[in-house]
């Protein structure tokens, strides 16, 4: 296991950065802020708090919060036009930095790809480096389900997500930032993992991150001392 100076330098030389979204990039959950969108906050809410401590499968959540909020293709558009994910401070700087570095940024998501790409577009990352999950819906707009052959819609899937960015680019290092099981548990195939606390911080996480992180500024630090 790389030490945590080890890590720092695999970050500070990496090819590619993989970022998780919902309470890492952006502050809120986007599955809680549909399901309260959508009249169904409590009862998704807690659901969420299970999935993000890994007591249950991610596509088994997944399943049993989108049956409950059935969200429609309008109500997800109203969502992202009434209230738009809020950015966490420092991404913005965060990202540019890396962008001029020449490092590709990613983002890698269990949430929603309208949502993820909407917040992709004020990052100045190609929608080409989304990974989300997608909604289906029927021709009328009501909610069918949502696309279960996205590696981002079960357990163990932003693994394979940097497995396959290895492959197509040939990816030396990569690095993974976030707040869950789901994000900690792609290393490997990621190089280094990076714990991120300043939204929320998950007990399980905290505890096993060799670098565990509250503000993106820390990061930024990290590529000025080079």
């Amino acid at each position: 296991m790389a030490s945590l100076m080890e890590m720092k330098e695999i970050f500070r030389n990496a090819d590619a950065v993989c970022f998780d979204v919902d309470s890492t990039v952006i502050r809120e959950e986007g599955i809680d802020e549909l399901a309260k969108f959508c009249g169904v906050g409590d009862a998704v809410a807690e659901m969420t708090r299970r999935a993000m401590g890994g007591t249950v499968t991610f596509k088994a959540a997944l399943t049993a919060r989108l049956g409950l909020i059935r969200p429609s293709y309008e109500q997800v558009q109203k969502l992202i036009s009434d209230n738009p994910p809020q950015l966490t401070p420092g991404i913005r700087e965060l990202v540019n930095r890396l962008q001029q570095r020449g490092v590709q940024v990613f983002l890698v998501s269990g949430g929603f790809q309208s949502i993820v790409e909407h917040v992709a577009l004020q990052l100045n990352i190609p929608t080409a480096n989304v990974f989300a999950n997608r909604l289906k819906f029927y021709f009328n707009g009501e909610y069918a389900g949502f696309d279960e052959t996205q590696p981002t819609a079960e357990s163990g899937g932003k693994g394979k997500v940097i497995t396959h960015l290895k492959e197509q680019f040939h990816f030396k290092k990569v690095v993974m930032i976030g707040d869950g099981a789901t994000d900690m548990e792609a290393c490997p195939p990621a190089d280094c993992f990076i714990g991120f606390g300043g939204n929320v911080i998950r007990k399980q996480v905290k505890e096993k991150a060799k670098w565990y992180i509250t503000h993106f500024d820390e990061l930024l630090k990290e590529l000025e001392e080079r």
